[in-house]
């Protein structure tokens, strides 16, 4: 058989390899166990992220997740634009592995899945640091517009030593 013959096979493969890699969890980051997801359900507002073409320039920034039928979670990320405009997107959330685990993989687009990966998580479920694919995807989420900085700074510790850039962090929300 040719190379020309294997050249579809081997492209599909590929593809299933770098979309299946879009899920796992990066080194140096350990979901946290247990979790419940039903204390995780509800609003969380965006305390610091790392730039994307797909939050650029949001404000207000805001992630609802709440139950889907089919056992998922639903996930409603809104956010202000330069305009005032309200930017909505909703996509859907799966477990990884075990439901007691805060590793899932979330999709906005068809079939194609990034990983969502809670590095930290207090005990209240108040604040959490999210890690996306790898860590050029991070974001502090809080229960609140405006938590201490004293939190911040600690979410935010915890996020270097992962190995995030936190030197470019944008700060959406102030920490008070």
């Amino acid at each position: 058989m040719s190379l020309r013959n294997w050249l579809p096979s081997l492209a599909v493969a590929v593809s299933i390899l770098t979309l299946t890699s879009c899920t796992d969890v990066p080194d140096k980051v350990e979901p946290v166990s247990p979790f419940e997801l039903n204390q995780y359900l509800g609003k969380w507002y965006e305390i610091a992220r790392l730039d994307h073409s797909f939050e650029r320039g949001l404000t207000d920034v805001t992630a609802t997740y709440s139950l889907r039928e089919d056992g998922g979670v639903r996930v409603i990320n809104q956010g202000v634009d330069k305009n005032g405009q309200i930017s909505l997107a909703e996509g859907k959330a799966y477990f990884t592995g075990s439901e007691n685990r805060g590793a899932l993989k979330v999709s906005f687009f068809g079939p194609f899945y990034g990983g969502y990966h809670i590095a930290m998580l207090d005990q209240a479920y108040s604040m959490s640091l999210v890690i996306g694919p790898n860590t050029d995807y991070a974001w502090i989420l809080a229960r609140t517009p405006n938590p201490s900085k004293a939190q911040c700074q600690a979410y935010s510790d915890k996020a270097a030593e992962i190995g995030v850039d936190t030197q470019n962090w944008i700060w959406v929300r102030s920490c008070q």
